[in-house]
């Protein structure tokens, strides 16, 4: 069935194409809610309770811009909804970080799951503004609309991301640590 016809079937509550529309996306949507939670089962949760909301609120979707767009806007915001119920995180902000010119990340040979691991264990602010201007190429401005926190603090919580997951990164590359592999 095309997007547009499923789209609409969807709009009528047609369950054969919710279901459909269900296994068109959700092996990317799954994927996009792993970068934004700490681990598979949150991911699981964060894709059921995107779709509840894509098929709650897709009446309202006017066929303006990419509906996949649309879709994964979703997730995020679900993810970060949830995380953001829970505990809040203090962030320090220090504008000397933004300077650093080191800061470069080399992932060298290592796996994608196992760079995705390193993000899902980032805390949970920092890895919101890693992967909303890193990986879904958010401008900082967004990012700082999105999470509610200023410019300076999404562009800091990016650096000291990428200067945790460097270090880890440089750990996991080490020459000590391959032998113990």
């Amino acid at each position: 069935m095309k997007l547009d016809a499923l789209i609409n079937a969807c709009k009528e509550n047609n369950r054969e194409a919710q279901n459909e529309l269900f296994l068109r996306y959700k092996d990317s949507l799954f994927l996009l809610s792993l970068k934004y939670c700490r681990n598979e089962a949150d991911a699981e949760d964060n894709l059921h309770d995107a779709f509840v909301t894509i098929f709650s609120t897709i009446k309202k979707y006017k066929s303006t811009g990419s509906f996949e767009g649309w879709m994964k806007r979703i997730t995020i915001y679900k993810a970060i909804d949830k995380y953001k119920k829970q505990k809040a995180i203090p962030v320090e902000i220090n504008d000397n970080l933004l300077e650093d010119p080191t800061l470069e990340i080399e992932p060298a040979d290592l796996p994608l799951d196992i760079i995705l691991k390193l993000i899902q264990e980032l805390p949970d602010q920092y890895r919101w503004v890693f992967n909303l201007y890193q990986m879904d190429d958010y401008s900082h401005r967004e990012v700082a609309e999105m999470l509610k926190i200023s410019e300076s603090t999404s562009k800091s919580n990016y650096h000291r991301a990428k200067m945790i997951l460097r270090d880890k990164i440089m750990q996991l590359n080490s020459p000590a640590i391959k032998m113990k592999a």
